[in-house]
């Protein structure tokens, strides 16, 4: 399968509880952080919920 690149480009204090965990759950802590997930239904819909504070790339 195909791997992604997430990276948290904005802080998340601010945001919404949901948007907070959701962000945690991709097992991002710190802004520039990144992580590599497999592509699939569940990891887009997390990042479709907070596409506002990641960017996504193909790996």
């Amino acid at each position: 399968m195909a791997k992604l690149k997430i990276t948290l480009t904005k802080g998340i204090s601010n945001s919404l509880k949901n948007h907070q965990l959701t962000v945690q759950a991709l097992g991002l802590r710190k802004i520039g952080q990144v992580v590599e997930k497999e592509d699939n239904a569940a990891v887009r819909g997390m990042i479709q919920t907070v596409r506002h504070l990641v960017k996504v790339e193909e790996a």
